[in-house]
């Protein structure tokens, strides 16, 4: 039992710096794919903390919702760098909105479902993760970081929307034939239907009876509340969108804090000098 507790409670850390980690470095990236990996990761971390808690049902239940959104934004990804003469860097994009109105309309979807907007596919899953959490004592760090880590994907998916679309024009070639082709936006259109929908199918047939969940007030409304603040932080904070004004910040989040030097890099760096 002892063992089981430190397991947990070992996981629960990890997950936590996990997602916290990937929503930094998301914030300081340019790269169109990397962001949307390192969401990847901090929802993967996530899904993880509902392990940590004993929550394993719930972890396959935002498994599931997960990957139908998460694929929309893949495909739209993809459509954009097409599109953009194949860069994938997002500073040479702006005012997409114009020549992709199709795929900027799933994208946003796909990032609103992200950040666990009501009623998306996202919300369902990520909703529930987040108030049993709050049901559990494990301090207020513990929720406080969760807390953080909910606004840091709301940051990087707005800082992504606006460079990619709202933002001014970045000086790259765009061709806005892409939409004409069925084979392109035909699953983006699909799978942008089953982000509006699996959401509440999927939860009636992974819990048959209802989840009856008592929370204090201003923990109830802490999800939203703390999403609608970033939101409007990053919306009122553009500097964050120029990652070199903030030098050596920049560089350590870019490095993805020197662990990929830490668990390989450097000891294959300094085998492959030695050869």
């Amino acid at each position: 039992f002892i063992l089981g507790e430190t397991c947990s409670a070992l996981l629960l850390f990890i997950s936590i710096m996990t997602m916290f980690m990937s929503g930094v470095v998301a914030i300081f990236e340019y790269d169109l794919k990397k962001i949307i990996a390192l969401s990847t990761l901090s929802q993967l971390g996530m899904m993880m903390f509902s392990i940590s808690l004993g929550l394993y049902e719930l972890a396959f239940f935002h498994l599931l919702t997960h990957a139908l959104f998460k694929a929309l934004l893949f495909l739209c990804a993809g459509i954009l760098i097409h599109g953009a003469g194949n860069t994938q860097d997002i500073r040479s994009f702006g005012g997409l909105s114009l020549n992709f109105p199709l795929v900027t309309v799933c994208m946003n979807l796909a990032n609103l479902s992200l950040c666990g907007v009501p009623f998306l596919a996202g919300f369902y899953s990520k909703d529930l993760i987040v108030e049993l959490a709050c049901q559990y004592s494990w301090g207020i760090f513990v929720l406080l970081m969760m807390f953080i880590c909910l606004s840091l994907t709301v940051l990087y998916s707005v800082r992504l929307t606006y460079l990619s679309f709202v933002g001014p024009y970045g000086g790259g070639t765009s061709i806005s034939v892409c939409e004409s082709d069925y084979s392109l936006v035909g699953p983006v259109v699909i799978l942008s239907f089953t982000s509006l929908v699996s959401g509440p199918i999927l939860s009636w047939l992974n819990f048959p009876a209802p989840v009856l969940i008592f929370l204090p007030v201003f923990l109830k409304w802490g999800a939203l509340f703390f999403v609608g603040v970033s939101l409007l932080v990053m919306l009122s904070l553009q500097g964050l969108t120029y990652s070199y004004k903030w030098g050596a910040v920049s560089k350590f989040s870019g490095l993805m804090w020197f662990l990929p030097w830490l668990t390989g890099q450097g000891f294959s760096m300094k085998t492959l000098k030695n050869a």
